[in-house]
């Protein structure tokens, strides 16, 4: 079935594009969201109407989102999750968390359809793409750590080396004071 795209469609092309699709992909998705019609000596016409209309909104819409898309970037999430020896997760980190993570830590409210990922099942750090726009795909940074064990987002915090020769300059102070008060017994 040939469709003329009237939105863009994601993996598929951009309005005014002419395509050939599987038959139940065209009747059953396309065409009743209205993302297609049916590629007819008449809508075939308006198809370079069609493609100057949706270059202007794909201007405006990437002007806007750009400083989402910008904002994202910075973000890096991290989730604790329980694993066996080898690495791999008792569960998973599915795209719903990922979505739930990023709207509790930027605001921005995306839905998971929008990120670009298959389940977290392994330890580690993993890049997630976010289709905000057909040309706007930042991405971010997931790590995965083991449950229990410090965030890896987070420094570690070492005592410097001032303040442990601090408190070994104190300590003998400390003995000698107490042993100085006492009496020593008698032999």
């Amino acid at each position: 079935m040939k469709v003329l795209l009237i939105k863009d469609v994601y993996k598929l092309g951009r309005a005014g594009d002419i395509k050939k699709v599987a038959d139940g992909y065209g009747r059953n998705f396309l065409l009743p969201q209205k993302m297609a019609v049916l590629a007819t000596p008449g809508a075939i016409k308006t198809a370079e109407r069609i493609r100057s209309k949706a270059a202007e909104k794909r201007v405006i819409l990437n002007e806007e989102m750009s400083v989402v898309a910008k904002a994202l970037e910075k973000v890096q999430l991290a989730f604790g999750a329980r694993a066996g020896e080898t690495g791999k997760l008792y569960g998973s980190i599915t795209s719903q968390e990922v979505a739930d993570a990023l709207q509790k830590k930027t605001g921005y409210g995306l839905k998971r359809q929008q990120l670009d990922m298959q389940p977290l099942r392994t330890l580690g750090e993993h890049t997630v793409r976010i289709r905000l726009t057909m040309d706007l795909i930042p991405e971010i940074k997931v790590t995965v750590y083991r449950e229990g064990e410090a965030e890896p987002s987070l420094p570690i915090e070492e005592p410097s080396p001032k303040a442990e020769e601090k408190q070994l300059a104190e300590q003998p102070s400390e003995q000698f004071a107490e042993t100085e008060g006492k009496a020593e017994p008698a032999a």
